[in-house]
């Protein structure tokens, strides 16, 4: 027995030089869904948090708190959302090793800075650019709009709509930059894609089954309520599941067979 199945804060060696051997063959353009299958993602991510939960919910505190920790730190806090994609392509082979019966260890956490990590990073770099650039943009139009409503003695109420409406637009611009992350890990990982076609990938994929990810969407804001109300200790349970629940669904949408 190697010395690596003894110590479980070691990141486990995964061979990634190859695609995904055991999902069929892969599909870059993504496969157009139905509905009910995005509820199944969540069911797989369920049933893959079964086979181990005691590991998840270690690597879910420790995530939690490492992201934490680093966040009160000024400027480090930047570097932790630059690393956000590196411990998602670490929980992706996390979740392929319990897949294949060979278990969760807490090393899968750090599995992605030894896989991939300079295309991972660039994920996360791309991401905070769009983020700030959404921000920006969102305060230029705040200020041009309250500027014209407080010149047109607009009162507090128009101040809120004000608000509202570019409050609304973050949300509308922060959705494709989303869409494009939220497989980017899992292709970069398995299939060794760049971080611009990982994410080109996963946004198209996303907008071709809109409707399959406002049914997962919708389910999981009914989970995330649910977990809220035991003091939010549903999250230990709901957080795992979650990132299972997106090996599920970059199976069922990147690959055939």
């Amino acid at each position: 027995m190697h010395t690596q199945d003894n110590n479980p804060f070691q990141a486990p060696a995964s061979r990634v030089a190859d695609p995904f051997p055991a999902a069929g063959d892969f599909v870059p353009e993504g496969r157009k869904l139905t509905s009910a299958e995005a509820v199944d993602w969540l069911r797989e991510g369920w049933q893959l948090f079964l086979q181990a939960p005691g590991p998840w919910i270690l690597i879910s505190v420790s995530f939690a708190l490492i992201l934490m920790v680093l966040g009160v730190i000024p400027l480090v806090g930047i570097v932790a959302n630059l690393l956000i994609p590196v411990f998602a392509g670490g929980l992706m082979l996390g979740c392929k090793s319990l897949e294949e019966g060979d278990g969760l260890r807490f090393g899968h956490l750090f599995a992605g800075f030894s896989n991939q990590a300079g295309s991972l990073v660039m994920v996360g770099v791309i991401y905070l650019v769009g983020i700030v650039a959404i921000v920006l943009l969102a305060v230029v139009i705040g200020g041009l709009l309250g500027f014209g409503s407080a010149f047109a003695g607009g009162g507090s109420e128009v101040a809120g709509l004000v608000g509202v409406l570019v409050g609304l637009l973050s949300a509308v611009l922060i959705m494709p930059l989303a869409m494009a992350v939220w497989f980017a890990p899992a292709l970069i990982i398995f299939h060794q894609q760049s971080p611009l076609d990982a994410m080109k990938s996963s946004f198209f994929a996303c907008l071709k089954n809109f409707l399959p990810f406002l049914v997962y969407g919708l389910v999981f804001l009914v989970l995330a309520i649910l977990a809220t109300l035991p003091v939010g200790l549903g999250w230990l349970v709901l957080i795992p599941v979650t990132q299972a629940s997106i090996y599920a669904g970059y199976k069922s949408l990147f690959t055939r067979g």
